[in-house]
């Protein structure tokens, strides 16, 4: 059982936690991209990475000192964001971090597919950002089958804890005898069960937490998840849907 979650816009350089111990099986293609990238004016990146002024100058300093080969922080400590803050993987157990790194993986719009220890380099770039004056304009056509085929190529069930537009990377190409199990975490708000972002986030990441340090192995042990409040229901879930509802306090965070 793999589970996959979404990156962060907001990268470091952490070389202090853990050392790298494996480079991305997509490095050829991440250079491509980077490549491309770094060959872009400064008005150009900004309408591919539909950002500020102050973010594309940020985007442009990474790409200056960007070296894909020597990169040295692994994929799991090098993402800020609320989800890895409740990850916390700075305090992993040590077989928690071997479970991570075999069945943990990280979806990016330029490596294509992460594990925890992989050695990344700090960079800016969505799925959902459009390449253009490149060959590929769309990420999702430049990773095509790519993503799906690296997730399912010794595994039969993927956990889904990303957002769609990584999921989307993954599910146009699944087929028959292939498990893909969403999980989406509702509260409680006005009589109205809803999905709250910044809330999921925060749930994504406790979640990923708990299912590595209790070694996880099929979808089913997913649903004593309690975090938060969280239960499991059983009603509104499906064979690719898990549901998890609570009331909880979300304010004390």
């Amino acid at each position: 059982m793999k589970t996959i979650i979404s990156p962060a816009k907001k990268m470091v350089v952490n070389q202090e936690s853990f050392l790298a111990k494996t480079k991305p099986d997509f490095l050829e293609q991440a250079k491509i991209l980077a490549d491309f990238l770094k060959r872009q004016e400064a008005d150009r990146l900004k309408q591919i990475w539909e950002a500020s002024d102050k973010i594309v100058q940020e985007g442009i300093s990474q790409l200056k000192t960007m070296d894909l080969e020597n990169a040295r922080t692994p994929a799991i400590v090098s993402y800020g964001g609320i989800q890895y803050q409740y990850m916390a993987p700075d305090l992993f157990t040590e077989p928690a971090l071997i479970y991570i790194q075999k069945n943990l993986r990280i979806l990016s719009g330029l490596y294509g597919v992460l594990r925890p220890f992989d050695a990344v380099s700090p960079y800016r770039l969505e799925l959902k950002n459009k390449l253009i004056g490149f060959k590929d304009y769309s990420l999702y056509h430049f990773w095509d089958r790519l993503i799906h085929d690296k997730l399912f190529e010794d595994d039969d069930t993927v956990v889904n804890l990303a957002s769609k537009e990584y999921a989307r990377a993954v599910i146009p190409y699944l087929h028959e005898g292939e498990k893909f199990i969403t999980i989406d975490f509702l509260e409680k708000r006005k009589d109205q069960w809803k999905m709250i972002g910044t809330h999921a986030k925060m749930s994504r990441g406790e979640m990923v937490r708990w299912i590595s340090e209790k070694q996880i192995k099929t979808p089913e042990e997913l649903q004593a998840f309690s975090d938060f409040g969280y239960k499991f229901d059983e009603l509104t879930s499906s064979a690719d849907k898990y549901i998890f509802k609570t009331q909880y306090d979300f304010k004390r965070h």
